[in-house]
């Protein structure tokens, strides 16, 4: 009898170190956790993930599906599971999809589950295609686009996961999400969008990057900025909050110049976070901006300005962070 019974008191002990209980999240100190996301790291990853050995990433090609395992690996090695189940990080595309224009593709999805409001999520999204190799055999690595904002994300979730790991699970769920066939007209988001692991009502955001690692040409005496879109679009609150962070936070000249409607380039309609943004999720947009090396072979991890790159990943994260963990849902005051 007392074996049986050190025996279940030893299991109940092994059962409670195994479960993490969850602190107040007023308790973190958030900036511990944004100083994860490291120069360093973001530019072992992205060496990496722009080299030749990815091909360009084109949809449906080998580097793409290479682009694809490297992501599900990493996240495997975060111990950040996947909204699908076990060992499942891929939301499958069918040619058809494409109109049988593109082989079979896949979105990279990973998933940390809220500790109050688990059916609230925050989507971090990024896409992880490019152009691939052209007819001369020159490869397209696509460090900027969007190498850069497919790495930041992967560093957004390690300094989420590195909170979890030290009991502070966010408030809401949050869903990193890497999807296939922007280049090809944004395909992936809208497969996202039309097939929804999680229901687009419950979504609360979209915070998008594409393209974070260079400075245009506008910005080459004060590169201490960032280019933002849509973030007052659908939300008064998502602009204000963004605005706060920033401030507090980060302290980059905030650039709206692409958000004015009538501006030409309509950057707006041209990247993933439109897809929610069309279902009335509210979205932020950032962007260095387009240089020489846009959509070029050029456009390699060389040229990528890692500090700069990464306190914008910051940004991101502390937005994410306020977002997640804030009292009430985002409230969608310009619906359209």
């Amino acid at each position: 009898m007392i074996k049986k019974i050190l025996f279940i008191s030893a299991l109940s002990m092994a059962v409670a170190c195994k479960v993490q209980k969850n602190k107040p999240i007023s308790e973190a100190n958030v900036e511990d956790y944004a100083n994860t996301i490291t120069s360093s790291e973001l530019k072992e990853h992205l060496y990496t993930f722009a080299s030749d050995e990815f091909q360009g990433r084109d949809t449906g090609k080998p580097g793409q599906k290479k682009a694809a395992n490297y992501l599900k690996k990493e996240y495997i090695s975060m111990q950040i599971p996947s909204p699908l189940g076990e060992d499942d990080y891929f939301q499958d595309i069918p040619s058809s999809f494409f109109n049988n224009q593109f082989n079979d593709s896949e979105n990279v999805v990973a998933y940390i589950k809220g500790s109050e409001f688990p059916d609230e999520i925050v989507v971090i999204s990024a896409h992880y295609d490019h152009v691939g190799v052209d007819g001369q055999g020159n490869i397209y690595n696509g460090a900027d686009d969007d190498g850069s904002g497919t790495v930041s994300v992967l560093e957004i979730a390690e300094a989420f996961q590195e909170a979890v790991k030290d009991g502070y699970r966010p408030r809401r769920s949050i869903l990193f999400l890497h999807v296939t066939g922007e280049e090809k007209g944004l395909l992936g988001s809208k497969y996202y969008t039309q097939n929804p692991i999680f229901p687009l009502e419950n979504t609360v955001t979209d915070l998008n990057t594409d393209m974070i690692g260079r400075i245009d040409p506008k910005h080459e005496d004060n590169p201490n900025y960032i280019y933002l879109i849509g973030s007052d679009k659908l939300s008064t609150e998502l602009h204000e909050l963004s605005e706060e962070v920033n401030k507090k936070y980060t302290n980059f000249d905030l650039d709206y110049t692409y958000n004015d409607e009538n501006d030409p380039n309509r950057f707006y309609y041209r990247s993933d976070h439109y897809n929610f943004a069309k279902h009335n999720i509210p979205v932020i947009f950032y962007f260095n901006g387009t240089h020489a090396d846009y959509h070029k072979p050029t456009d390699t991890p060389d040229k990528i300005e890692y500090d700069l790159m990464t306190r914008r990943a910051q940004l991101i994260f502390y937005t994410a962070w306020e977002v997640a963990n804030r009292d009430n849902r985002l409230l969608v005051d310009k619906a359209k």
